[in-house]
């Protein structure tokens, strides 16, 4: 099992994980030869004080300010942390019928993410009493940054579905 899997899989708490997009990579560089190449980037599973400090370098921004003002918007992010779909996007959309407000046009892409994972915990109740529960927070090539978050084995029942802005589980 990879790194990525075991995390998405809530078994690396520790751990932060980071999707970059080749844009912000040097594909020659340190970085992608610790992460798991996917389509459009690459995703990092690493130490969480590594992480935050790599974020910070790859992206000129504080991890948990990024997270703080991401959590302000809701929108859906893959599950496999490899892209989202820019709540943005969805209200161009529902304005207008032209291809410039579709997803996937350049305008509304995904250009990194920051997620972690907490444990399942009883005590503090909603989804964290159903199981590990992933965060995480994207940053749209528009600028808007969102966030989403599930709980492990439940992502078809738990955060925001694709094609949705809110949440469908009424605990969040």
């Amino acid at each position: 099992m990879s790194q990525l899997e075991e995390f998405l899989a809530g078994e690396r708490h520790e751990d932060v994980a980071l999707f970059l997009t080749d844009a912000y990579l040097d594909s020659e560089g340190k970085l992608p030869k610790m992460g798991e190449a996917v389509d459009s980037g690459y995703v990092l599973v690493v130490d969480g004080d590594d992480g935050r400090r790599a974020f910070s370098a790859g992206t000129g921004m504080d991890a948990m300010e990024f997270a703080r003002g991401a959590m302000e918007t809701r929108g859906h992010i893959s599950r496999d942390l490899d892209g989202g779909e820019c709540p943005a996007a969805t209200e161009s959309a529902d304005k207008t019928s032209s291809d410039e407000a579709e997803p996937g046009n350049g305008d509304h892409e995904v250009e990194f993410i920051f997620a972690f994972s907490e444990a399942q915990n009883e005590e503090v109740g909603g989804l964290y009493a159903d199981g590990d529960v992933i965060h995480a927070y994207a940053h749209c090539a528009c600028g808007v940054s969102y966030s989403d978050k599930w709980v492990v084995g439940s992502e078809r029942e738990t955060g925001v579905q694709p094609g949705g802005t809110e949440p469908i589980d009424a605990a969040e």
